[in-house]
């Protein structure tokens, strides 16, 4: 079918990467603070690791639970509730007064940030046809990566004029304007009164029937499918990395390298913004090769395979001393994440009906999130240990080690568990 002029269906995906820029725009803040909080209330590396922990552990919760509220009342209404939520909770960061203040602050957060993902997943599933998810999920999730961008630009700024108490309410406002948007333009397609009819053929032309779509099942059914499995493991084994690029990067180039956060870090945006890269060249890698003719699962693995070796050569950062040949060595590494990520969560909508898409998001990213809750307690109590040791240096090396092998090792076992048995075309139960 050729492709139609019309192009609303990325207008709608714009709408989706804005709301994943603030979401990590929000996040990040606490990340490059991270020294001036620690002075004001007296935190060493575990107090930190804490609040990391607080936050992981309720993300994970709400990805399950706001999962399965996104399909039940539908991506406009769960995105908007997610959205309001979150942005708030960022807002309130402002006001603490506390360790524990923050702690609470963060729970917040991560409850109602997790439902990004699994709003925005469900959006692209709903306004792309297949041999278009992939590039889609690669846009929308560089939005992730323009705010890790927008974080060391705007954050010392506001810090330096108006405190860190603003920087928060400040950022977190955001998303209060973003409401706004999506509440008066978004509709699924099928409501939509400015899409064509041409478009929506095109949108439908490699989708489920609307009886397929619309059936519903309990989350102990879709725990049949291998899909889900295979997109947990993915996401228990690289989240955690992603996490510590995400919330221990500035600290790292702060702690080893002396970099004054108080500034604007050029590392760090060089390192986030190859994630733009990865993100989208790795989405447009997928879809490309299924327009070539490829089987979609194919294209999905071996460019997921690609990325897993892209991360391999941060396991030997140890050997470097230059600042801006780690610099690029990580930032091939978070590139390859992100490229990993968009390829890894469009599995999902590859194979199982939009109405499923969010829930098993929110099963596997929930599991991410758990395993993200165990390693911020083991990077702090080893950055801690090799700090009074004078060497911390050392601890971020065997974290680098770690991040090296976890891309390649879910690639394998991802493999395992959707390896046929037989030559048969795989059941229902065997998605």
């Amino acid at each position: 079918m050729q492709i139609p002029k019309t192009n609303l269906r990325w207008w709608m995906l714009s709408l989706v990467f804005l709301a994943t820029t603030i979401n990590y725009l929000d996040r990040q803040v606490m990340g490059l603070l991270k020294p001036t909080l620690e002075t004001e209330f007296h935190w060493d590396e575990k107090d930190y690791s804490y609040i990391v922990m607080a936050f992981t552990a309720t993300y994970a919760l709400g990805y399950l639970a706001m999962g399965r509220f996104i399909d039940r009342v539908g991506t406009k209404m769960g995105y908007a509730v997610s959205l309001i939520v979150w942005s708030l909770a960022s807002i309130g960061h402002g006001f603490v007064k506390s360790t524990v203040g923050f702690i609470v602050a963060r729970m917040s957060l991560g409850l109602s940030e997790a439902g990004n993902f699994p709003a925005a997943i469900k959006s692209v599933a709903e306004w792309f046809p297949k041999k278009e998810r992939a590039l889609a999920t690669g846009i929308f999730n560089s939005g992730a990566t323009v705010g890790a961008i927008l974080a060391p630009v705007l954050v010392p700024f506001i810090l330096g004029h108006y405190g860190w108490q603003q920087t928060f309410v400040w950022i977190g406002a955001l998303g209060l304007l973003w409401i706004i948007l999506w509440w008066k333009f978004y509709h699924t397609p099928e409501k939509s009164k400015l899409l064509s009819q041409k478009e929506l053929q095109y949108i439908k032309s490699d989708q489920q029937t609307p009886s397929e779509s619309q059936e519903k099942i309990p989350l102990s059914e879709l725990l049949k499918y291998k899909v889900t499995w295979s997109f947990a493991i993915g996401k228990i084994m690289t989240d955690p990395i992603w996490y510590f690029f995400m919330f221990w990067l500035p600290a790292y180039f702060s702690d080893v390298f002396k970099m004054d956060l108080t500034k604007p870090s050029i590392p760090l945006i060089v390192i986030y913004s190859g994630t733009t890269i990865g993100s989208i060249g790795g989405g447009y890698l997928s879809s490309f090769l299924i327009k070539k003719g490829w089987a979609i699962g194919r294209a999905r693995s071996i460019v997921m395979l690609l990325f897993a070796l892209m991360v391999v050569p941060v396991m030997f950062s140890k050997y470097v001393e230059n600042m801006w040949i780690i610099t690029i060595i990580i930032a091939f590494a978070t590139a390859a994440h992100q490229g990993w990520g968009a390829n890894l969560m469009t599995t999902v909508g590859d194979r199982l009906p939009n109405s499923h898409v969010s829930s098993v998001i929110g099963f596997g990213g929930m599991l991410g999130s758990a395993a993200g809750i165990i390693f911020p307690l083991f990077i702090g109590v080893v950055l801690d240990t090799f700090k009074k040791s004078g060497n911390i240096n050392g601890g971020y090396n065997i974290i680098f080690f770690i991040a090296g092998i976890s891309y390649v090792a879910a690639w394998l076992i991802i493999k395992m568990i959707n390896r046929k048995s037989s030559g048969k075309e795989l059941n229902k139960k065997q998605l």
